[in-house]
């Protein structure tokens, strides 16, 4: 969609955007399995969500930021994502994923969940693995940081490592989705979650809607978030379709992502954007698109810390930039929410090293 000119409209907040948010009417879900004995099923005991780590998945804090954007004419408020037990928003798709497909009877205790992220998505499969008892692959590709592979291993996963690109876009998705495959067809009772295409991982995000508008009342304007594999863009967009909300959707997309029908290009930061266009993505998800570079990404980061001393993720800054490109769009009054996706301990290798900076963009 064009980057026009953004707009707001008056909202009145009604009973319906305050109460638990309805289930979502999505076509049947895509999915992967390799299932032997689909009859013999048991479900993760009730007291592990209820009580366990697990059970403070969602619901984090939405603080007012006060500072980033000094004297500007526009509230915006914060959703701390960081706040999630494995760090991360990823974490909700996640727990969703595995729930689902419990309750469906693709899943049992036991059973090894395969999926491709070279990041948080991972770490949140691999928390919840170890809770629910199962064994977790994670196939990776050399950008995958140490940290990262460090906290995967913690969690007990086994970790794949893809060495070579996809011969035919040179991108290291394709080829790390091939190895899941391969995966899948020699490994007895696995299970691909496939998070660009499992609509629970969108579902999971209506959920995220659904505590921004409670939180601020339904008087909602704008909302930013970050896109890769658009289950954020998809599920708070079909939230605000559903109720009706005037809310209009900035998605954050990388400079080199083809999301939104851009060319590929090289990216050096994770955590938003994507080298294919995802199967949940639908044109007409966002109102507007921004597309943000690595260097954006560094330095809204870097003013965020300085100002807000928010310690978060590569995305987050891309956000923070984004809403800056386009603030004077924002009508005057507005309320506005930016989703911060991670916390930035993970970062602090790249996003926040002087060196790596400037080996890779000079002096910024």
């Amino acid at each position: 969609m064009s980057q026009n000119k953004l707009q707001t409209k008056a909202f009145s907040p009604n009973k319906s955007t305050r109460s638990m948010s309805p289930q979502m009417k999505f076509p049947k879900e895509t999915y992967s399995t390799n299932r032997v004995e689909v009859d013999v099923f048991s479900k993760p005991n009730v007291r592990e969500l209820n009580s366990g780590i697990l059970s403070i998945v969602g619901n984090t804090p939405l603080v007012k930021l006060e500072n980033v954007f000094k004297d500007s004419h526009f509230q915006l408020f914060a959703k701390l994502e960081m706040f999630n037990p494995g760090g991360s928003i990823k974490d909700r798709p996640a727990l969703n994923m595995l729930m689902q497909a419990f309750e469906k009877g693709d899943l049992k205790p036991g059973d090894t969940i395969i999926e491709s992220s070279s990041g948080n998505l991972g770490i949140g499969l691999a928390q919840a693995s170890a809770v629910l008892g199962l064994r977790f692959i994670c196939v990776i590709d050399p950008k995958t940081t140490q940290q990262n592979i460090n906290i995967l291993k913690a969690y007990g996963a086994q970790v794949e490592l893809v060495t070579e690109p996809d011969p035919a876009t040179g991108d290291f998705l394709p080829a790390r989705i091939n190895r899941v495959k391969s995966l899948l067809a020699s490994i007895p009772n696995s299970f691909w979650c496939n998070q660009y295409a499992n609509l629970n991982n969108a579902r999971a995000h209506y959920q995220t809607m659904h505590e921004i508008v409670t939180a601020v009342d339904g008087r909602l304007d704008y909302l930013f978030c970050a896109t890769g594999s658009c289950g954020t863009l998809r599920g708070c967009s079909e939230y605000i379709r559903s109720h009706n909300l005037k809310t209009k959707i900035i998605a954050v997309d990388a400079k080199g992502s083809v999301i939104f029908g851009d060319k590929r290009g090289k990216r050096l930061i994770p955590g938003h954007g994507a080298a294919r266009v995802p199967e949940l993505f639908q044109v007409g998800l966002e109102d507007v698109h921004v597309h943000v570079s690595d260097v954006d990404c560094i330095i809204g980061c870097r003013r965020l810390l300085r100002t807000e001393a928010i310690l978060a993720g590569g995305s987050s800054g891309g956000v923070i930039s984004a809403i800056e490109k386009k603030q004077q769009d924002i009508p005057v009054g507005a309320t506005c929410a930016a989703i911060l996706c991670d916390r930035g301990e993970r970062y602090l290798d790249t996003v926040y090293s002087e060196t790596w900076v400037k080996n890779n963009f000079g002096d910024i």
